[in-house]
Parts: C-alpha cells; structure tokens; sequence
C-alpha cells in the first residue's frame, strides 16, 4: 500500500478527527488521484508560511496543518528563551472562511508551550498585523489569510519581531520542527485555561487607533486647494475583507466624498459578488463600476481580503481605466518626489525599494529625480530588509517601498504593504491632480511623454499535474540548464539565475554575483532591452513570467511583449 495512502486511512480512522473533515475524506475514498493530491506531500512551509486549498489532508489548509505549524513555530520562539515567549506573539485574521477556527488553533497551540498571545478580537488588515508585532515589542506574528487567492484557499503568514515576514534560516528552523510533529497529535490548551493564566489577551480598537494614528500621519501637506478637489469623488470596496472598517476611516480623515459598493462591504469568506477578489482583475470591479457612473465618481478604489494591496480604476466620461501596480508605482513616486520637493521635504538621500519584477519606469523617474533606486528579490520581507538596513546604517532615507503586485507602503511603522497607506496616498494624489485640472489618466500619459513609454505584462502559466511541485521543479530546472543563447529571433545578452548567483553576460561567458538571497529565479535581459523574469510561484501550481519592456511607443511595447509571450508560452508548458 502507497504511503499517501495508508497516511489517509490513518486520518480516517483517528477516532477525534474533526466531523467536517472527515466527511470531507470519505467522499474522496477510491479516487487516487486525489488522495495523493492531499497526502502525498505536505504543505510547504515556506519565509510566507502556508497557503493552499482548505480540506482534509496533509497538503490542505486544516486545523491540524495549523496546529503543526503553530508548534513548529512556537518551538522556535521557546529556543529563543523565556523574555522571547513573554513578549509573544500576536494573530489577526481575515474574512476567510475558517479564519476566526484557525486563528484560534493557532493561539492555543502557542498557549500550551507557555507562549503569551495577543489575538485581535475580530479580522484586521495584515498590514495592521505588522503595525501591531512592533507596537507592542512582540517577537512575531501569524495572519491568517490567503490575500488574494479564490475562496476555497487559506493560509497562514507568519512574521517576526521587525514586523516582515520570516528569513529563510527562519522558516528552514520551523519546517524542520514541524517535521517532528504528528499533525494529529499536537498539544493545545483550552481557551478558558489560557486567558485564566494570562496566556491569551484580546486585543482590538485601542490598537486600530494607534495604527490609524501612524498611517495618518504620513500624509502629503497638499497646500490650499480647490473646492471641487477636496471634494473629489470616489467609490470604495473592500472585496468583502478586512478594509471594510479601517479604510472608510482613512477616507473620512481626508474629506473625501466616499460611497460604499454596500453589497462589497459585508465580510464573507465566499466572495459572493466577485470571481476572485482579486483588485488585479477588471470583473471585481463591476459593481464598483456601476455605482461609479451613478454618482459620477472620478475613482474607484478596491482592496484586497486581507487588505494590503490596492487596486485603483479612473473614470473620464465614459472610459474607463484600470491602472497595473506599475503605473500606480510610477504616478505615486512622481506625485511625491514633486510634492516634497515643493515642501522642501524631500531628503538628499531618499530612496526608493522594488523587486526584481517591477517595471523599469519608476528607476528612471527616480535616477532623472536624484533618488536612489534598489532592486531585490519578490516579496514585501525583502523591501522591510533594506529598509532596516536604511535604519541601521543611515546612509538612505526610505522614501517608498513597492511591488508591482499591487503593493505599496509610506512611512516605517510597518514591514508589509499597506493598503491603508496607499488608498490615503492615491486620494490625495488625485486631489492634487484635480486642483491642476488633471484627472490620474492623464498624469500617467504625462509621465510617459517626460519618461518614455515603459510596458509590463504577467502571464501565470498553470500546471496541470497531480503532484504541481515536482512539474515546476523540473520546468525551472530544464529551462536553466539550457540556457538560450536566442529566444523568439532576438539575442539573449544576460542571463541572471538567483539559485545559483550568478549574472553572467552571454557574449563573454563572464559571472559576477546576484549579491541578493537565494530564490528559484530566472531572469533573461534580451538586445531590445526586453526583461523577462521565470519564478515559480509559492502559493498556487503556477509558474509566472513577467515580461517588462520600453520602446517608442505603447503599439512597440505591446508588439515586443506578445512575442515574448509566444515563444515561453512552448518553453513553460
């Protein structure tokens, strides 16, 4: 007998196996395929933690998946010693559903090895989560959320005292502990037990107002303004999440004239209204489009479940435009560097962070404007790592972090993109457009004739396969081990691999090192100037490939891009 399949019939028979769960097991009984789905491997526990389809197995999203990794985790803060336990942890939830069940499972696990907790008394935006590790001097954190993913999935996102997300040795140390754990047999200590010892507090509004507080207080000073600026109408929705009473917060502060998709303002783990509540994809914002026209909005702003990312669409009479991450990246750090240089307040070493797959027009924005401009490696965590090193050496001034997946953060009290921030940002930035006569599509067009024309373009490649991991594994593995010297009829003049850390020049075989952290990357630097970055990503069966290009005009951008697609369209299937 194969032992995925004896691992499943052990889960059948555990006599204290949750009802759901195990109703959920015996519909699969017989089909191998899909018991090998859910035990043939485990969940990876990865510097994000978990995410992946909530059911029962070792490779879903359950109470025991969560239990397991709360004992890895919590093992680790215990070998950091007893100041480490007191200071704690604290656990924020969002809309999902199970989400309030496994925010608690995670909470008495780490009660049972003497951890305190403080767990948020309902769901909080992640970025709040981050606030709330350095506010309160905890030593990490855990969200559980699965962002942007569809409704069948979870997670859980772990952190660290700084309030990012954990390294690498950080998440290595965990996964190994969880290994040592019998996901059925993980102690936990009852919630009436834990509050009676001290173990667990509920913490909630007093918190929000101090997080309110801070991200206030990154606002722009605009100076006088026109009536119908400070009046500039938008149409809000938080996807059902965890914005839903948070950011109205913001907007009210501002003055804006806000009206709410009311449907969209009620948290509800199944996404009623939307296919993927997703702030990327146009369909999410129909609702939001429809009550736009009605009250004549000049902007619609959407954000994701967990809030931390932001999605923004213009209207001009009757068009409609939805701006990428990219574009909303470059019209923000535009607007700032023109704002603060305006106050007299922008730094002489401001700095601005983004990943390795974020379009090219915001380094040039920032090179023309003196800003200094770095690169690292996908995810928030790398951004909260330079901007600690900013802090530690004092050599930059943080200016902005970002990623083009939506993600944008102002100001150092967190670790992790802010939606909050954003929203309060994008606001005032339209205002301050509107008080020039300027509507936000117009700013971009503005930009690209100052800057040049810069197109990017993300293509998620699904793998169908019953074990996804291994397919991908050897997808990036085949395609670094035959590295093209031409793709699509134009040469390959550099080829980076963030495995092996390297950058090595194709015409003189020369290396040099990446100089940033280990990460399953492949980065190909065509003669056009065309990027293309190759990563499989950590939280669904996909391998993404991000294509970012400039050229004269956005027909020389699109045309370049839709070759490229083509040609590892073949390479990735």
């Amino acid at each position: 007998m194969s032992n995925y399949i004896q691992e499943y019939e052990r889960w059948l028979n555990f006599g204290e196996l949750d009802g759901r769960l195990k109703a959920d097991l015996i519909a699969i009984r017989g089909d191998e395929d899909e018991i090998q789905s859910r035990f043939g491997c485990d969940l990876v526990f990865g510097t994000g933690g978990l995410r992946g389809i909530m059911g029962g197995g070792t490779n879903r999203m359950n109470i025991y998946t969560v239990r397991r990794a709360s004992r890895g985790f919590g093992n680790y803060i215990v070998s950091l010693g007893k100041e480490a336990m007191d200071r704690g942890i604290v656990i924020a939830y969002d809309c999902r559903n199970n989400g309030t069940r496994f925010a608690m499972e995670t909470a008495l696990t780490m009660c049972a090895l003497g951890i305190h907790v403080r767990l948020f008394d309902s769901l909080r935006p992640t970025p709040e989560l981050s606030f709330a590790i350095r506010d309160f001097g905890a030593i990490g954190g855990v969200n559980i959320t699965a962002s942007h993913n569809p409704k069948e999935y979870n997670g859980y996102k772990a952190y660290f005292e700084d309030g990012a997300q954990l390294s690498g040795d950080q998440a290595d140390f965990i996964l190994g502990e969880m290994q040592k754990v019998d996901p059925l047999n993980v102690e936990t200590m009852a919630e009436e037990e834990a509050k009676a010892k001290g173990l667990l507090e509920i913490i909630g509004e007093e918190t929000d107002q101090r997080y309110l507080a801070r991200v206030l207080a990154e606002q722009l000073d605009l100076g006088e303004l026109k009536p119908e600026a400070k009046e500039l109408s938008i149409v809000y929705t938080p996807f059902h999440g965890t914005g839903y009473k948070l950011v109205p917060e913001i907007f009210k502060a501002l003055g804006a004239n806000v009206s709410f998709v009311e449907e969209q303002m009620i948290p509800n783990g199944d996404f009623p209204t939307v296919k993927s509540p997703n702030p990327e994809e146009k369909e999410g914002f129909t609702l939001g489009l429809e009550l736009a026209k009605k009250v004549n909005a000049d902007l619609i702003i959407a954000t994701d479940p967990d809030a931390d990312r932001v999605g923004v669409a213009a209207l001009n009479g009757d068009s409609v435009t939805l701006f990428t991450g990219n574009q909303m990246a470059a019209l923000l750090i535009e607007f700032m560097i023109e704002v603060e240089k305006k106050n007299g307040k922008l730094p002489a070493n401001a700095a601005v962070v983004s990943t390795i797959v974020s379009s090219k027009l915001p380094k040039r924005i920032c090179q023309q404007n003196g800003v200094a401009y770095f690169e690292v490696l996908t995810g928030f965590k790398y951004i909260g790592e330079m901007m600690e090193r900013f802090k530690q050496n004092g050599d930059y001034s943080y200016f902005l972090g970002f990623e083009e997946s939506y993600g944008y953060l102002k100001g150092d009290y967190a670790r992790d993109k802010d939606s909050l921030v954003a929203s309060m940002l994008i606001a005032q930035m339209a205002m301050y457009y509107k008080n020039k006569n300027k509507n936000l599509v117009q700013a971009l067009e503005d930009i690209y004739q100052k800057y040049g024309y810069y197109v990017e373009d993300t293509v998620s490649f699904k793998i169908e396969a019953v074990m996804p991991q291994q397919r991908m594994d050897e997808i990036m593995a085949n395609l670094r081990e035959n590295i093209p010297e031409t793709l699509g009829g134009r040469k390959v003049v550099e080829f980076r691999d963030y495995k092996k850390h390297i950058i090595r020049d194709i015409a003189t075989g020369k290396e040099k090192e990446t100089g940033l952290p280990t990460s399953d990357v492949l980065y190909f630097i065509f003669e056009d100037s065309t990027h293309v970055v190759v990563r499989p990503s950590g939280t669904e069966p996909k391998v993404k490939a991000y294509f970012l290009t400039g050229g004269e005009n956005r027909f020389d951008c699109t045309s370049k891009i839709d070759s490229f697609k083509k040609v590892f369209a073949e390479l990735l299937k």
